[in-house]
């Protein structure tokens, strides 16, 4: 492991340190737990004091491999992991309507894939910083955001979570920027904290969640706005009636504004050019 310490040491480093522990001679005392270096402690690090700890580096993780890869900033995509490319079979279920619904949604996995290779294709033609692709890393339309950025040579983020199901990074996610997280919270903070635009596609419980918590960030000024685009206006209108809401003053009609509705992945990318003026 290279020596990140630019300035002259004189102690060793941690990884010496335990190296040369790993050599001692085997004892009652050094076989103890109570004697591993509290860093190189897996029982110790896992225990529930230490949550604390293990949320710093949840956070810490992702802002140094973003970093050492060159990612400044990102545009987000959201989607359902249940949602197949087209002529595949969705998983997870045999109910032949549920089948047909979903096969149905499979455009947008096509619509996805066309836009993360648009918007990667303008990253690679500013220096491959900036617009970089990011997604939960899973299958579905996460995974046509992945292989979109994948198409035109483009490198992409994948941040996954331990889950039951969907836990495996997708093939198309750069190697070097497939992260995993334990906590919700601190996986949704990296989603927001590089991105110049959300784009949301048909999803479940998952998708509404980052949605909603995004709109209402910008909407009380805790995060600057930025374009929240929700591809398919005839599925958003039917899930979730947005006018009710101003209708019945829970939201400002205003509010109403802070997203918009696009049906393609051209559309998408004009969109995010016209706010920035690209």
């Amino acid at each position: 492991m290279p020596d990140q310490d630019k300035t002259n040491r004189h102690f060793r480093t941690a990884c010496e340190d335990r190296d040369i522990l790993r050599e001692v001679p085997q004892t009652p005392q050094t076989c103890s737990s109570a004697y591993a270096l509290a860093f190189d402690d897996a029982e110790f690090l896992l225990r529930d004091e230490l949550r604390p700890v293990r949320l710093q580096l949840e956070l810490l993780k992702p802002e140094i491999v973003f970093a050492e890869e060159g990612v400044d900033s990102t545009v987000v995509v959201f989607g359902g992991a249940r949602i197949p490319a087209p002529g595949s079979k969705p998983v997870r279920t045999d109910n032949p309507a549920l089948i047909k619904s979903l096969q149905d949604k499979s455009h947008y996995y096509e619509e996805a894939r066309a836009f993360a290779r648009l918007v990667s294709q303008y990253s690679l033609d500013h220096g491959g910083r900036d617009w970089v692709i990011c997604s939960g890393g899973g299958p579905g339309v996460m995974e046509a955001a992945n292989r979109g950025a994948d198409d035109v040579g483009a490198k992409s983020i994948g941040l996954n979570i331990v889950l039951p199901h969907e836990q495996a990074p997708n093939p198309y996610v750069t190697p070097a920027l497939s992260l995993q997280f334990h906590y919700f919270a601190i996986r949704k903070m990296q989603f927001l904290m590089r991105a110049k635009a959300l784009t949301v596609f048909p999803g479940g419980f998952g998708t509404l969640d980052e949605t909603f918590e995004t709109l209402t960030l910008i909407q009380t000024g805790r995060i600057a706005p930025m374009p929240v685009l929700l591809f398919g206006e005839n599925f958003w209108r039917r899930i979730i009636d947005f006018d009710a809401l101003a209708a019945e003053g829970t939201i400002a009609a205003d509010d109403l504004k802070l997203f918009s509705f696009v049906e393609t992945g051209a559309q998408g990318w004009d969109a995010i050019k016209q706010f920035y003026g690209l």
